[in-house]
């Protein structure tokens, strides 16, 4: 019934762009407005919408508003139940009392939507993750300095480096645009790249948050083998070759 619901929702904010709680109730009067907030929150983390003061606003009426969707809302609208599986699934590692890494990414970003509001420490190059973990009580967060990068909300370069080497990370939880066997796990920006692969020899375990179309994507940056990294989740298996190379370089599959 939720989902059924939800998507009744969506349907009536495709047509209306935005809507009211209040005027919302009058779909579903059979609903209370709290079970109906609740269900604005989940359709929110999914992406499909902004909460507003008392309701909502479609994302694609923001896209039409600006003129253009840009690349992070666009990344973020895909796979998306793929990302939240992994997200919840990552749930699960993040410990607390120790000192956490979250890279930027949108699938990142789900698994910080998710966080309980916990005894947790986390590092994070992410602006709009940071902006989002620091809605929650007792997550302390600490942000990276840099360059920002419009296309992923990212910050990195020189000065996000020189203040990460400052830093002890016991769990990095990172994410990549593309893996081959050949070339690891890359992204598209230089600067990113290097980043990460600083924030992956500082860390003593490394979580690959990647879902499976990014797989067979060969990105002009490679940033970490197979072998460099702990676990890898993603929301279904992996192909047969892939596999087995994890379990030779002894890498845990979660999905």
């Amino acid at each position: 019934m939720n989902d059924f619901r939800r998507q009744k929702i969506l349907e009536i904010l495709e047509q209306k762009g935005e809507i009211q709680l209040q005027k919302l109730k009058e779909f579903f009067p059979d609903i209370s407005t709290m079970t109906l907030r609740r269900d604005l929150i989940a359709l929110e983390k999914e992406g499909h919408l902004i909460r507003t003061h008392g309701g909502a606003v479609s994302t694609k009426k923001l896209w039409q508003l600006t003129g253009q969707e840009d690349e992070y809302s666009k990344r973020a609208q895909e796979n998306i139940e793929a990302k939240m599986r992994i997200a919840n699934i990552a749930k699960g590692l993040v410990e607390k009392n120790r000192s956490i890494y979250f890279d930027a990414g949108s699938t990142i970003m789900c698994l910080a939507k998710i966080l309980d509001s916990d005894n947790f420490t986390i590092i994070t190059s992410g602006l709009n993750i940071a902006l989002e973990l620091v809605k929650k009580k007792n997550v302390f967060v600490v942000m990276l300095g840099g360059i920002v990068n419009s296309n992923t909300l990212s910050v990195s370069g020189p000065n996000a480096i020189f203040s990460l080497d400052k830093m002890n990370i016991d769990i990095a939880f990172m994410s990549a645009s593309g893996f081959c066997l050949e070339t690891g796990f890359s992204v598209s920006n230089a600067y990113e790249g290097e980043l990460k692969r600083r924030i992956i020899d500082r860390s003593q375990k490394v979580v690959m948050l990647m879902d499976t179309s990014k797989v067979g994507k060969n990105m002009p940056f490679s940033y970490a083998r197979l072998e460099e990294i702990d676990i890898w989740i993603c929301e279904k298996q992996l192909p047969e070759d892939i596999e087995k190379a994890a379990q030779e370089c002894g890498v845990k599959i979660l999905y």
